[in-house]
């Protein structure tokens, strides 16, 4: 039997100059399923997203939603893409199985954690404050570089994860430390400055953007202490969910949400095309 995919619509072109279409996934011409490709609106066109893939209950467990993948690759290559991703929810645990065997790599992961009407205490000694516009100055061009080489050590080249990095603070911080919703603090242990930290109250929840142990202070439970400023801050504000992203590789992080209750909602992978 053959297993193919088959457009069911022109190929879309969307107002951020993203691309996308709609298949069928088809056995000998009979419909067992649906792909969904698109390109990122983060990296442009060389990169690929598989935004949805379904096949139906009584074809699966036989071989279609591999097939379906490998097909939606050829259709990127065919794009032009040089790397592919796709996002699995956290609890999907055949999709991880499917993509993992695909040979994707882990990219990152979100975490959720639910919280109480209670704010947790800080250690003693611990105290947080706003950065200063000082502070926000130079922690902005550190952070800069840090992301963008975060996503350049994940396959991302050079040039674009230095663009999204611009793209994403310009489009985050109008305004800078300023911006409303946008929370900055600097945690001091003992008057001694230790580690920053940027939460963003959403609509719905809060989410860490960044959070960061300085250097010489790291192993001594200050990274604990400064997402537990976070959680504060988030009840503080009438939120009662605070979400964050972790990338693969980062073993102390993920140990460390893990640890304080946080569970994953979903995983990105990623594959270069050769």
């Amino acid at each position: 039997m053959t297993t193919t995919l088959r457009p069911t619509e022109p190929l879309q072109r969307a107002a951020d100059g993203t691309l996308s279409r709609h298949y069928q996934v088809c056995v000998n011409s009979r419909p067992v399923g649906a792909v969904h490709l698109g390109t990122s609106a983060a990296f442009g066109h060389s990169v690929a997203r598989i935004l949805a893939l379904r096949i139906e209950e009584p074809d699966r467990r036989r071989g279609r939603g591999t097939v379906a993948a490998l097909a939606a690759e050829e259709v990127a290559r065919g794009w032009g893409c040089r790397q592919i991703e796709a996002a699995v929810p956290g609890d999907a645990e055949a999709a991880l199985r499917l993509i993992t065997a695909l040979g994707y790599v882990p990219r990152n992961r979100g975490m959720e954690k639910h919280l109480g009407d209670t704010p947790p205490e800080l250690p003693a000694g611990s105290l947080a404050r706003p950065m200063t516009e000082a502070d926000f100055a130079a922690w902005l061009v550190h952070e800069s570089e840090h992301y963008a080489r975060t996503w350049i050590e994940r396959g991302v080249p050079e040039a674009q994860a230095y663009a999204k990095a611009r793209d994403d603070h310009d489009r985050l911080l109008p305004d800078g430390v300023a911006t409303d919703d946008m929370l900055f603090s600097v945690l001091e242990h003992d008057r001694t400055r230790v580690g920053t930290l940027w939460v963003a109250l959403q609509d719905d929840k809060a989410y860490v953007f960044d959070v960061e142990t300085d250097a010489a202070h790291r192993g001594r439970g200050h990274g604990r202490t400064l997402m537990l400023l976070a959680e504060r801050q988030t009840i503080a504000a009438g939120l009662h969910v605070l979400g964050l992203n972790v990338f693969a590789g980062n073993t102390p992080a993920e140990r460390l949400y893990e640890s304080l209750g946080y569970e994953t909602t979903r995983r990105t992978f990623y594959k270069t095309l050769l």
